[in-house]
């Protein structure tokens, strides 16, 4: 009954946050100078067919109507127009995008494999490699080995994502011409040649993200081998091994947890400057196209989307958090 109610209050406070969110972004996009009907009427357009294309759109209800229909269209579907050039947007309806006449979430959908593909690998690499680095590092403090590991690190938390990826692709797909610098090929047509399109990506956002998680796990580690039970645990006989796996590492994952389900939360809501430096097709180059077409309807889908993936992944985490450290479950 403790975990249920634990979880109920995260799902609840989860809800809420969205709707803020929703209704947040819905009243920020809306009160814009753009006007998506006038976008969608064409060259020339009459006042009479203005007024048309916003009826048809719903842009001629007051916002706060607006945004109610947009919330039932999320449960239940929304219809635009009437007849037979009525459109319908199926549940869940994050909008509908006159521009590419299709439905928001669908054309999210046909992007998503491609942030996924690029959010999940380099999530595989950097947590591995920052976690591996923070622990080693802290084992031995003030080496060379440390020294390296931390001038490292400070490289990768200070460098531009843009300009790693261009130092990547000179280096690497150019001067060297070792891995393709663009373009993305779907694991179905071929998972070899996916993963070789991917590799330069996964190395530039492993290489800046594990920097962050070495010096987080370094520091967590070196507080926690001072601790009062790591010494009991030494004094006990325990190796350094089972000391560092059994009682020093799971409470040095606790933060990592935390800062690795947004991360990776916020990359699947759209890795936006790295699918633009490599060419890539995904969710965070689908937000800048609507940004520069001035797409209202798919911006704030897209805005939308990416938020509730936070959102989600915060939820995760915290569940995850009560599950390494059952006090968080009491509060």
């Amino acid at each position: 009954m403790r975990i249920a109610r634990f979880v109920a209050g995260r799902l609840a406070g989860m809800v809420v946050v969205l709707l803020v969110i929703a209704f947040v972004t819905f009243v920020v996009f809306y009160l814009l100078p753009a006007d998506p009907a006038r976008l969608s009427c064409g060259r020339p357009c009459s006042p009479e067919s203005l007024a048309t294309a916003r009826k048809f759109m719903q842009f001629d209800q007051p916002w706060y109507q607006q945004f109610a229909s947009f919330l039932g269209g999320i449960f239940t579907g929304r219809t635009f127009g009437s007849g037979p050039t009525a459109i319908h947007c199926g549940a869940p309806c994050f909008g509908y995008s006159f521009q590419q006449n299709e439905e928001t979430l669908h054309l999210i959908a046909s992007r998503l494999p491609v942030t996924a593909s690029i959010a999940v690998g380099a999530a595989v690499l950097w947590l591995l490699a920052g976690v591996g680095v923070g622990v080693l590092s802290a084992l031995r403090p003030g080496r060379p080995a440390d020294r390296i590991a931390m001038i490292g690190s400070v490289a990768g938390v200070s460098t531009p994502v843009f300009l790693t990826g261009l130092v990547g692709i000179l280096v690497f797909g150019v001067t060297l011409d070792m891995v393709p610098t663009h373009g993305y090929v779907p694991f179905a047509e071929s998972p070899v040649d996916w993963a070789w399109h991917l590799v330069l990506p996964w190395l530039v956002l492993a290489f800046l993200h594990a920097a962050i998680y070495a010096r987080l796990t370094r520091g967590q580690m070196l507080e926690a081998l001072g601790e009062d039970y790591i010494r009991t645990a030494r004094a006990k006989g325990l190796t350094e091994a089972t000391v560092v796996r059994r009682h020093a590492l799971r409470n040095v994952l606790l933060p990592v947890v935390t800062v690795f389900g947004l991360d990776l939360g916020g990359l699947l809501g759209g890795a936006v400057i790295t699918e633009r430096v490599f060419g890539m097709p995904g969710v965070g180059s689908l937000m800048i196209d609507a940004v520069h077409a001035l797409d209202l309807p798919l911006l704030l889908g897209c805005t939308l989307f990416g938020a509730l993936l936070i959102v989600v992944a915060n939820f995760v985490v915290d569940v995850l958090y009560g599950v390494l450290d059952p006090r968080v479950r009491l509060n």
